[in-house]
């Protein structure tokens, strides 16, 4: 158990200072941000080629869903496994999500929520702003 202690905490304490090299969550400030450019409503986003999300990719998260509504979030800051966790893990805690798909990579989420749920975006910003990101944009599609 010692070692298994000791080895998260080396693991913790690198990815930290790795995260703080590159800007990550130990620079980012989120009170310097002006949020109120960032209202969209369901029909537009910050900007449609930064929402974009692979169209395989996009279809292999939707092959087993229907009568859903897929909001596709462009997010800022997050930078590992654990962010990704923390917010599928808080999503989860709503009954209206059907499903999630994290994309590090893309710096994107893909949200299925039952058709019947009204998609409020500043819930959501609110969500990643917990979890230490922030939701610049987003679009929402209905499968």
């Amino acid at each position: 158990m010692y070692k298994i202690l000791v080895m998260f905490m080396v693991f913790t304490v690198s990815s930290v200072s790795a995260m703080e090299k590159s800007g990550g969550h130990g620079s980012h400030n989120h009170e310097s941000h002006n949020h109120e450019s960032h209202n969209h409503s369901a029909s537009e986003s910050a900007n449609g080629s930064d929402i974009a999300f692979p169209e395989k990719m996009f279809s292999e998260f939707i092959s087993d869903l229907a009568n859903v509504q897929i909001v596709i979030v462009d997010v800022n800051g997050m930078v590992c496994d654990f962010c990704a966790r923390g917010i599928e893990k808080v999503l989860y805690t709503d009954d209206a999500v059907k499903k999630v798909r994290v994309s590090l990579e893309l710096g994107k989420v893909l949200i299925a929520y039952v058709s019947s749920k009204k998609v409020d975006f500043e819930e959501i910003k609110n969500i990643f702003l917990s979890n230490g990101q922030n939701a610049t944009g987003y679009i929402i599609k209905k499968i």
